[in-house]
């Protein structure tokens, strides 16, 4: 908690007085942890700790003050503008931030005498709060503009404002409503901004701000005893790219080659952790490798992820229209997941899945679209559980066509970073064999801080391999050549999420020309192959190496019987059609290409017979 000297009794009694938002200033005995700016010359956000043994972050938003009289001259110019003009819709900000500025200055010039003298360095500052308070957030505006921060909540009056960031998570910022009749007018105009309605009969408000910001908000003490509360969970304009995530190294290079790769072949990936562990972001990143030609449809419940792709159809859940318990108009997950379908995406994302929407996105999957999504879960058991129990209800037969889970974790960080001792992690990485049967390809040393990989046991780089008619030692290279242009790229600070995709497009465009440019100019060995690690769990190790046989005959005969009866069948379909572990469909169909009874073609990765 924010922590103030201790008040004499008088010193309490004013404070018990005070009405509306107040923002502390910044102590002098605090230590300044770190310090930025939001708007040059006139917004500052300092992060600063008491003097203490014990680190304990506030967020002090800072803004160049104002004198008694101006804050009269400002209230003034409100009243004139605020009759004039209504808050920007999407798309309208800079119109109207423009009209504003102008209509503004006219007045001060017009009316100079009545408002009172203002200097030129004064109309700046008076305009500054004009945009703050009537286009913007008011005193939440500079938290709003601060791309490290990712939610804000207020639980409360008299309770400090809370803001979950980047760098320090969830801390305390110094501003604080002092009275219900504050915060409940704050709630009401940001309900308005987003075009809703909140009162005591409808005290519950789930709404899109501009800017895509999402806002959930109750009213007065129907339902919250302490009074109106809020939160704003921000849309971020520029989302972490893949090579921002590995300057945080929450992932290395090793690890984000071999997603570019199972990506660009259309592999089928969940993103697993805890509430607040990165999720989203993880998806939002790993999206930048999808082929620029390929179609991307995603389905979400709040606007959060943002593509550099073009080829994009973007969907968002819709609340009802209806009062009360009706539900008239209301768009669920399910159904725009469901919709989706009808797009023929190469690639699905959907931003959670937590509901039956996941049976369709295995339906997706099961026909040949990519999926990524994420699951809320703590380890691989417990998001397989979730997918085979209701409400998901996914056939156990279907878990095999995943083919890679990552957990991602808030962890502590065994030497601190930036004065930072946690951090977020890929804490493991599984492919999928079949139910409960998986093997870990990469995972987090705690220890050292680093990560350690066995792509070379990877059963579905083996399985892209025989697709592409590649060996796994060829796959392996590519691997690496992939590594060293995502490390040239962090050399080279290109953190900007279009300009990594800009590389990652080119490289598909010409990769001879980007591997010139990134230095590689000779082949590099790949990994050298060393024991695989234990499997998570090994089903298949109690099978006995005779009765594996038979399975793989018994995959012959099935492939064969199929190809018989259509003569061509595309490669995920083998996948999806032969409910056998995944390790032991391909020995099947790499045994029958050596036998020279099918052929995978290199254009489209469909299986024929040969006559």
């Amino acid at each position: 908690m924010l922590r103030l000297k201790k008040k004499k009794p008088e010193e309490e009694e004013q404070k018990k007085e005070k009405k509306g938002v107040e923002i502390l200033p910044l102590r002098d005995d605090y230590k300044v942890l770190e310090r930025y700016t939001i708007v040059e010359n006139f917004a500052d956000v300092v992060i600063a700790s008491p003097r203490t043994d014990v680190l304990e972050p506030v967020y002090f938003v800072v803004e160049v003050p104002l004198t008694e009289v101006e804050e009269q001259v400002l209230e003034k110019l409100k009243d004139f503008i605020a009759k004039e003009l209504e808050p920007p819709k999407a798309g309208e900000g800079e119109e109207v931030k423009k009209a504003m500025h102008e209509a503004a200055r006219k007045i001060l010039k017009k009316y100079g005498g009545i408002l009172g003298k203002v200097s030129k360095e004064n109309e700046d500052k008076l305009i500054y709060y004009l945009e703050r308070d009537l286009l913007g957030f008011g005193p939440l505006n500079v938290i709003m503009q601060d791309y490290k921060v990712e939610d804000i909540s207020c639980d409360g009056v008299n309770s400090f404002v809370y803001v979950w960031h980047r760098d320090y998570e969830s801390i305390p910022t110094n501003i604080v409503f002092r009275d219900s009749e504050s915060l409940d007018d704050y709630i009401i105009q940001l309900a308005h901004k987003a075009g809703k309605h909140i009162s005591s009969a409808f005290p519950i408000l789930d709404a899109m701000l501009y800017g895509k910001h999402r806002l959930a908000a109750t009213f007065r003490e129907e339902i919250s005893p302490r009074g109106s509360t809020f939160t704003i969970r921000k849309f971020r304009e520029k989302p972490v790219s893949i090579v921002e995530l590995m300057k945080f190294k929450t992932l290395n290079a090793d690890i984000a080659a071999y997603f570019w790769l199972l990506i660009e072949n259309k592999s089928n990936i969940m993103v697993i952790g805890a509430t607040g562990s990165g999720k989203t972001t993880s998806l939002n990143a790993l999206a930048s490798f999808i082929k620029p030609r390929m179609k991307v449809v995603t389905c979400e419940e709040t606007a959060e992820l943002n593509l550099p792709t073009e080829n994009w159809v973007r969907f968002v859940t819709r609340e009802s229209y209806g009062l009360g318990t009706s539900e008239v108009g209301r768009i669920t997950l399910f159904d725009l997941v469901r919709a989706s379908l009808r797009y023929r995406p190469d690639y699905l994302l959907v931003g959670e899945v937590r509901g039956e929407e996941a049976f369709v996105l295995f339906q997706a999957i099961a026909t040949g679209h990519g999926g990524i999504s994420t699951v809320h879960a703590e380890s691989v058991d417990s998001a397989v559980k979730r997918f085979v129990s209701p409400p998901m209800n996914i056939p156990p037969s279907h878990i095999s066509l995943l083919d890679a889970l990552v957990l991602i974790e808030r962890v502590n960080l065994p030497a601190a970073r930036g004065g930072v001792s946690y951090g977020r992690r890929f804490r493991y990485l599984w492919e999928v064999i079949d139910y409960e049967n998986y093997i870990k390809v990469a995972e987090w040393d705690p220890v050292t801080d680093s990560f350690k990989t066995h792509f070379h046991t990877s059963v579905v780089l083996e399985k892209i391999a025989l697709r592409n008619g590649l060996s796994i030692r060829d796959l392996l290279l590519e691997l690496e050549n992939r590594k060293a242009v995502l490390e040239w790229m962090l050399e080279k600070n290109i953190t900007d999420y279009r300009d990594v995709a800009s590389v990652i497009f080119h490289y598909y465009a010409d990769k001879e020309a980007v591997l010139k440019k990134v230095g590689v100019t000779r082949r590099i060995a790949p990994q050298p192959l060393v024991s695989p690690p234990p499997a998570t769990r090994k089903v298949e190790a109690t099978v006995p190496a005779q009765a594996k046989n038979l399975y793989i005959e018994e995959i012959k005969e099935h492939i064969i019987r199929i190809l018989n009866a259509s003569s061509r069948m595309a490669y995920w379909q083998v996948f999806a059609n032969l409910h056998y572990p995944k390790d032991q469909i391909l020995t099947a169909i790499r045994n029958l290409v050596d036998e020279g009874v099918i052929m995978i073609s290199k254009e489209d990765g469909s299986i024929t017979l040969k006559r």
